[in-house]
Formats: C-alpha cells, structure tokens, sequence
C-alpha cells in the first residue's frame, strides 16, 4: 500500500496535536487567550475566556494564603477574589480550594501536602515566609506540581512564576507621597523615623529599596535627617513599641515613614493621645485599610499606596488555569522579571502597578473599585471630609 506525504504529514500533525499557543483532548485543540497584564477588570470579565482551557486540564488548583495577622486583605480581599476568579474561569468548588495557614508555617506545608495528596495540580502559595515557601515549593517539584509565587517571592524557590505588585514601585510612591506631604504639610525640616516590614518578607526588602530610593538623596543632601531606622516588623503592636522608643529616645522626629496601614495606625493613635494636630507630622502607609484611609481624611496620615487586589488575584488565576492544562502563558501577561537574590535567577513575573491613594482621588480609586464602601468610610467624624472630597454615601 503506498501513503502519500500529504497522509504523511497529516498524521504527524495529528501526533503532534497542539503547539504553544493551543492545548489539544479529545474534542481537538483549544486557542489560549490573548490575556495581557491589562486585561483584568473590577467584573472580572477576562476570567471568562479561560472556560475552554478550564475544562481541558487536569486536576486541581491549591491556593495557600499566609495568615490574618500581617494585613486583613487576605480574609477580606484575597480569598474571595480568588475563589471569584477560579469560579469565572469555569471551575467547580470540588476543582480548587483556598485556605489560609493562620500564620503557622508548619500548618502552611501540611495544606500544600494535602493539597498535592487530593489532587492539586498547580499550587498558588504566598509564602509566610522563603523557607517554608521553598520546603513547599521543593515537595510540589518532587509530585511534578508547578508553583505560583503569590505576593511574596519565594527566595530560593523553585516556583514556575511570580505574581505581585511592582514591589519597589509601590516603595517608590510611598516615598513620593510621603515629600508631597512634608512639603504640604510645612514641615520645613523633616526629622525621619524610617519604619521597615519584617526583615524575613522579601516584600519588605522591596518597598524599603524603593522609598530609601526616594529619600537617600534628601538624607545625603541635608534638607531630611535620617533618626533612625527600626528592625522592622509587620506586627502592629511590635511597630508601634519600635515606635514608641525611638520618640522617647529622640524628641526631634516630626515625621515617620511607616510602610503599611496596619503598623500606622496604632502610632496614629499614640501621636493623637500626645495632642499632635492634623496635618503636622507625616504618617504614610499601605494596602487602603478601612483605618488608613479614614486616618487620611482626618489629616493624621498622608495617605496610602492602593494595591487593586482583583487584578493581582486574576493573574494568579489566569496562570494557574493555564498551567493546569499545560500550556505557556503569553509574552504580554507575564510583564516582568523579579530576581531572587539567592538562586541568582529572574523569575518570569505579572507586575501590577499600585497607586497612591489622597483624599483627592480616593473616590475615583478605592471607592470607584469597591475596594472600601463609602458606607462604611464616611461615618461619624469623616463624613464632612468625604462630602468635601466627592465620596457620596
């Protein structure tokens, strides 16, 4: 019998059956989205075009959250946006799950252990911290299960791909923001504290090369003075302990650099049982907490870096269900590289770009997302500052 090439050729393509840019089962090959870095709303409408590649892979997708402690974003934001935008890709609750490690790094391996026994495929785990985040990410390459860095990079991990903010962007604006307020607030030689996240978070790391980035040049040329710059912790009550000391010990700070929400606002609250007026001495902060962004419309902090949780959520998402079904995300969604320290490599990264958060934008941002209800936000005491700033209730 003789076979003509063109039978030939057709049945190597058939053996073939998928190439980069598709994923093939039994009812034939499946076009992978053009999902870019900007394509993901507050409706989550992009999820939707993933429901193709969502019922052509396999197993299921694990999501580890780190704890309930070092911000509330990952009860309030993260695990809902997340199941949001797994559920909106096309899969069932019995295909993914989302759990939180309660701060417990023994407790944060033994989920991603379970969730590799029941079947995990792909694992989305923000690390507590790098090394239980490379004990896990070492067991999942062991069971042939990609990980995806969530938030925090895992240094001297072994994970597929890094989602996050631009971490030293978001130190960037947090060091912009805190000159406009100095500048706006007349303090005419502002006598820094410079507060740090812990020192074990290679997020801290980042928000502090981006602000110092910012301030170094004023330090060095003599219009700021650097105080003092504490350990750093991501702990409330430890901030505002470091804090406390550092006032005692040095009564000429009129200004401090805090990194987060949650660590200002208990110094907030100190420097207002002290008597220091409004708009006197800058607080900054981080992640547009319900406190933080009231503590900017009372005039106690200058404001907040914004960090639009759903598009972070819908990144993680989007590589999960394509590594899920086996097939290379496109150039135009994975926007960056991060590059850890340890291994000496760049991790394939989706970079989102924060935003600081004023009472003059804070309606077109937080609000306008959903982020903070306005219902919520202007009460009591705040609601003469959100009628002046446009936040209608």
């Amino acid at each position: 019998m003789t076979i003509s090439l063109a039978a030939i050729a057709g049945l190597v393509l058939a053996a073939c059956g998928s190439s980069s840019s598709s994923t093939s089962g039994t009812s034939g090959p499946v076009k992978v989205p053009s999902i870019t870095v900007n394509s993901f709303t507050v409706n989550f409408s992009a999820m939707t075009e993933l429901k193709a590649l969502a019922a052509k892979g396999k197993g299921n997708v694990g999501v580890i959250l780190p704890d309930t402690v070092t911000s509330a974003r990952y009860t309030e934001f993260d695990a809902p946006y997340l199941t949001e935008s797994l559920t909106a890709a096309g899969l069932s609750p019995t295909q993914f799950s989302v759990q939180n490690a309660q701060g417990s790094d023994a407790t944060e391996l033994t989920l991603a252990q379970e969730a590799i026994t029941k079947g995990a495929s792909v694992l989305i785990m923000d690390p507590l911290d790098s090394t239980v985040g490379a004990q896990i990410e070492s067991y999942a390459k062991a069971h042939g299960v990609p990980v995806v860095d969530y938030d925090r990079l895992t240094l001297g991990g072994s994970r597929k791909y890094y989602v996050s903010f631009d971490n030293v962007k978001v130190g960037q604006i947090i060091g912009n923001g805190f000159v406009s307020c100095a500048a706006a607030w007349h303090v005419a030689t502002p006598n820094v504290l410079v507060m740090k996240g812990d020192p074990t978070d290679n997020n801290a790391t980042l928000f502090a090369q981006g602000y110092m980035s910012v301030l170094q040049p004023k330090f060095s040329a003599g219009s700021y003075k650097l105080v003092g710059t504490p350990p750093g912790t991501w702990d409330p009550p430890t901030a505002l302990t470091e804090f406390q000391q550092q006032f005692t010990a040095h009564k000429n700070i009129n200004s401090v650099l805090v990194p987060n929400d949650a660590n200002a606002a208990p110094i907030i609250h100190y420097l207002q049982t002290l008597k220091v007026k409004p708009n006197a001495f800058p607080v900054t902060g981080q992640d547009a907490q319900l406190t933080g962004l009231q503590n900017i419309l009372a005039g106690y902090q200058c404001g907040t870096a914004y960090k639009p949780i759903y598009l972070e959520a819908q990144a993680a998402a989007t590589l999960a269900i394509m590594l899920r079904a086996g097939v290379k995300p496109p150039a135009a969604l994975v926007n960056g590289s991060t590059q850890d320290s340890q291994t000496h490599t760049a991790v394939p990264s989706v970079l989102m770009r924060p935003e600081w958060v004023t009472p003059s934008n804070m309606n077109a941002t937080v609000i306008k997302d959903q982020f903070v209800p306005a219902q919520q936000l202007c009460v009591g005491q705040y609601k003469a500052a959100c009628e002046a700033n446009g936040i209608k209730v």
